[in-house]
Order: C-alpha cells, then structure tokens, then sequence
C-alpha cells in the first residue's frame, strides 16, 4: 500500500508538472503571436522633442538645469521635464529602447537609429507660423528629416526589409497646443482671419495632409495625441486669472476651445481611416490626453499629487524653458506636481498620460 501511495503521488506531480509546461507554452505561443513594432517614430512639439532643439539655434530650449533633474545622472537632455518623456516611457514599453532619441542627435549609430527616432521640436506646431515664431523646426521638415531617414536605413537594410520595417512600425503625432498658446491667443494675426472654430479646422487641414504624406512614405499604424485641457497649464491661469496668487483655478474658455479641437481631430481620424485604402494591420488611432491630464488636476490626491496650478520650477507661474534655469528655485519633490515648469508635465504624470494610453497602444500594434 505505501508503494501504491508513492507511485499515485509521483503520478499526480507528473500531471502537474505537465499541466504548468503546457500552460507557460500556451502563454509564452499567445506572447510570441503578438505583433510587436518594428520601429517607433515621434513627430510634434515639446512634449515629445527629446533634445533636436539642442542642435539648432532657437530659445526653445531646456539642455541645462534644473531640466532633466531626475533624470540618469542628472543630464539635462533637452527634454521639457525632470525625467523621461511619455515616448520613452512607450518605446521602453514596446521593447525597443530605454529612450527615444533625438533625430538630430550626430552621435547615434546606425543600430540605435533603426528602432526609432523622434524628430520632433519644441514650439512646434501645424500651423507654418508657429514655428516661425520660435525659430523652431516644422513639421514639414520633419517630414523631410524622416525621408532622409529612410534613405539612411536603406543603406543598412536594403531597400525591401526598410520597406517592411516602415510599415510594422509605429508613428506617434502630438502637437497643437503651441498653435493656440503661442500663436492663436497671443498673437492677433490668426485671430484677424480665424475664429477658434475655423482656425481649429484650419490646423486638421494641416494635420490630414501630414498623416497623408506620412502614409505615402510607408507608415501603417499611426496614432494622434489629442489636445490637453490648455486652460490648465499654469502659464494659461497665470496670464488669465483676476488674482495670479489666490484665484488659479483652470481658465475654460480655453479649455473648451481644446475639447472642440478633440472633437474635430476624432472625426476627421475615423473617416480617414475609412477612406484609406487599408491593408491588413493598417490603423490611425486617437489617443486621448485631455481626460487622463484633467483627472490627474480635478482628483489630485487620488493619484498622488498635490500641486496641479504650478510648476515645480521657480515660481511655477510663468517659468519654461530658459526662465526655468539653474538659479531657479526647485520643489523638493517634483513627483507630487503635475507640471513641471508652467507649460509641460513632470515625470510622473508622463508616466500616468502613459499608462493611461496604453490600450490603444495595444491596439495600434496588434492586428
């Protein structure tokens, strides 16, 4: 009986052990069946420009301190935050890389540049002015440094395998808010042929032919960052409220000009998915910001902040780029602010716009 016991005991462990290989073979043919991306390319503005500005003349820029405070190091990259942006945190994600580099950077290899790059400029924006008025790269001429990318990556692949690489790729756009922040509202030459509904169209006509030429150079899984709530940056408050100090509550008028704006851009992105030819695989995806940054400023503590109506840096009003500097005063901890300098998100809430986007990322690379 005792042997009979063993030999029953030892043949339940068989069929566990069994039972647990055939279930990590399931998951790990479940994993593999997943269609991961090839490569990640990034277009826009500052909340995506990892440093390119660095390598042109413009004032638009943060490689000094404190920018970059929490980063590896310490380096300031060029980067509008303490740390890392929501596209490395994506490539991170997608297994391609820790960080996104920046196109201009003359130091990356061939090897870092076939997983991606971003070519995107702070102060950009779709508008021709906008960049005009920061001395700052267009998106057109994005455009063209992808193209000459291409030619590039060619050299390592062949003309074929670059081809493919292109199409299993995915390309991120976000850009916008420079167009009403820094041009539209501020400045009045826009304002003297637009209102905000006909600029607002104006500026898709610009963002549907960038998504065309984009399609035209190989790209298949396209996805669009929608506007923040813009009446929320503190910048915005600061320069709209009746009492700088006690009165910081978000401005919606502009707010609403940023929902409108979201309203359109889904639009015009679900009837272009409908009317591109589209071969398996191909998508152009919305990926929200106004809701998950708003939730994050409405229920502050709930997820982990405390501040939401300033900046970490200086005073947190009015400070960015160079009037955010190395004499500035610094938060002891930027992970409780929602913002960085009076424009940009810190770290921490990259990372939460991140995890908040990260469905439609799954459904952007998986067929």
């Amino acid at each position: 009986m005792p042997i009979m016991r063993a030999s029953n005991s030892h043949s339940f462990l068989s069929h566990a052990h069994l039972f647990v290989l055939c279930l990590l073979l399931f998951v790990v043919t479940i994993q593999a069946s997943k269609k991961r991306a090839s490569a990640m390319y990034v277009f826009g503005d500052s909340t995506v420009d990892p440093g390119n500005n660095n390598f042109i003349k413009t004032a638009f820029r943060s490689d000094f301190p404190p920018y970059g405070r929490d980063f590896l190091n310490q380096a300031p990259t060029g980067r509008f935050t303490n740390g890392k942006l929501g596209t490395d945190f994506i490539a991170s994600y997608l297994g391609l890389k820790d960080l996104l580099p920046p196109y201009l950077d003359p130091n990356l290899s061939d090897e870092e540049l076939v997983t991606g790059v971003s070519f995107a400029s702070a102060g950009s924006g779709f508008d021709p002015l906008t960049p005009i008025l920061g001395n700052v790269i267009p998106i057109p001429k994005q455009l063209e440094y992808f193209k000459a990318y291409k030619k590039r990556i060619e050299g390592v692949l062949g003309k074929q395998r670059t081809e493919n690489h292109i199409k299993n790729a995915v390309f991120f756009i976000s850009a916008g808010t420079n167009d009403y922040v820094i041009n539209y509202f501020p400045v009045p030459i826009r304002r003297e042929s637009y209102t905000t509904l006909t600029y607002g169209h104006f500026l898709l006509q610009h963002v549907k032919d960038f998504i065309q030429n984009l399609w035209r150079e190989g790209a298949r899984k396209i996805a669009v960052l929608g506007l923040p709530p813009i009446g929320c940056l503190p910048i915005m408050i600061t320069f709209n409220s009746h009492n700088v100090f006690l009165e910081r509550g978000c401005v919606d008028k502009y707010s609403s000009v940023a929902r409108d704006h979201n309203m359109m851009l889904q639009h015009e992105l679900f009837f272009m998915q409908l009317n591109f030819s589209n071969p398996a695989g191909a998508k152009i995806s919305y990926i929200d910001t106004y809701g998950p940054l708003d939730n994050m400023i409405q229920v502050r503590q709930n997820l982990g902040f405390d501040e939401v109506d300033r900046g970490c840096c200086g005073s947190g009003y009015i400070e960015a780029s160079f009037l955010c500097d190395g004499i500035s005063y610094v938060c002891s901890d930027p992970s409780k602010f929602v913002f960085w300098d009076s424009i940009h998100p810190t770290e921490k809430a990259y990372y939460d716009l991140f995890l908040a986007a990260r469905p439609k990322i799954d459904a952007l690379i998986n067929d």
